[in-house]
């Protein structure tokens, strides 16, 4: 777990907290209780690198190399 919280830190994990730890100061300075578990649920993310927040939404690259499927096509005229 402590091999998790500190190693693979990206800008975006980064931006999470950023933004969790904000929306929490936010939310008590305005006193919208409900809203620090938003921003509990946003540094919760980044300090633990889950979801999206831990690159989990990315697709990854495709191993093989793919090549464009071509076939040979032939017309036929109607008349």
């Amino acid at each position: 777990m402590k091999e998790r919280i500190l190693t693979g830190w990206t800008f975006m994990r980064a931006l999470y907290l950023v933004m969790g730890v904000t929306l929490i100061i936010q939310a008590i300075v305005a006193k919208q209780y409900m809203l620090v578990a938003l921003g509990g649920y946003f540094a919760a993310m980044s300090v633990f690198g889950i979801g999206c927040a831990g690159g989990g939404c990315a697709v990854p690259p495709s191993s093989k190399k793919q090549t464009p499927y071509t076939e040979d096509v032939t017309f036929e005229e109607v008349k």
